[in-house]
């Protein structure tokens, strides 16, 4: 078997850790990634992943805490605290977005102006309205954001053809939220995070119940490590749409994160009400109780 020791300096591969700490679940690696206790691996294959010293001292860390029986919520809390000193090195190193869902505007909704205010709010991370093409203008505007939507499918080939399309919707329309979100999000999926932090920002500004653009620009901050505008705008995007399961996971998580435990636990519940074969389901069980 791998011994590890305080010289070999890494990394190691998701095997070897497996072996050295076989009480370390899959789950578990997911959870400290998402509490950015690991560096953040997800868009690797399992087998291409590689850990390096400071990701094995946090993993050895658990596995024993876990073996004598301490809860995790304790230990992610515990780690999570002690990592806040460590948080100016992760800038030097460099920031990457983390695998939080980007909620995406799917169709054109009508400005702030002309909505009708007693229309419900769409639920769930994709809102859809129609748009009213009044003018030979906002129908071009709407061809580009159709454009730009059907080639907005994740696909990292595409990306560029939906940020054109986006981009002369935005030319025509310099005010039409939906084609900023979505820009926002293509710059995020690449680490942008300066040009998608200032378009989601932007779209706050031109409408301030964009849900989208609340929940989105809180993971940017979470990312890196402004939780306390991260709650801000986790806080809004829960009141804009408190049907969204993954908003009041990231809320919980912050508030875990900022020592504000006892106003997580319903965000907690929230998540495992809404979402109980979930993602995170395991992890929201465990701080609920």
């Amino acid at each position: 078997m791998t011994t590890l020791t305080s010289s070999s300096g890494g990394p190691l591969g998701h095997r070897q850790v497996r072996s050295l700490y076989p009480g370390i679940t899959e789950n578990h690696l997911r959870y400290l990634e998402k509490w950015g206790l690991l560096r953040h691996q997800s868009h690797l294959p399992r087998e291409r992943r590689q850990y390096t010293f400071p990701d094995i001292q946090a993993i050895k860390q658990v596995a024993s805490e876990l073996e004598c029986g301490t809860p995790l919520k304790l230990i992610l809390r515990a780690l999570s605290a002690e990592r806040e000193g460590q948080m100016q090195l992760d800038f030097q190193e460099g920031i990457t977005s983390t695998d939080a869902p980007r909620a995406k505007v799917v169709a054109l909704e009508p400005h702030r102006a002309r909505r009708d205010s007693a229309a419900p709010r769409p639920t769930g991370g994709e809102r859809s309205a129609q748009f009213p093409l009044g003018d030979p203008q906002a129908a071009l505007a709407a061809k580009y954001f159709v454009e730009g939507s059907r080639l907005d499918d994740g696909e990292e080939q595409n990306m560029e053809g939906a940020a054109a399309a986006y981009r002369k919707a935005l030319i025509i329309d310099p005010d039409l939220v939906p084609a900023i979100v979505n820009l926002a999000n293509i710059h995020y999926a690449r680490d942008e995070l300066i040009e998608a932090q200032a378009l989601y920002e932007r779209a706050i500004g031109l409408e301030m119940d964009c849900f989208e653009a609340h929940f989105n620009l809180g993971n940017i901050l979470h990312d890196l490590g402004r939780f306390d505008r991260a709650l801000v705008c986790y806080r809004d995007a829960v009141s804009l749409n408190p049907t969204y399961p993954d908003a009041h996971f990231y809320l919980a998580v912050t508030l875990e994160k900022t020592g504000h435990s006892p106003e997580a636990k319903p965000h907690w519940k929230a998540y495992q009400e809404l979402a109980p074969e979930g993602e995170w389901a395991e992890l929201a069980k465990e701080f609920s109780e």
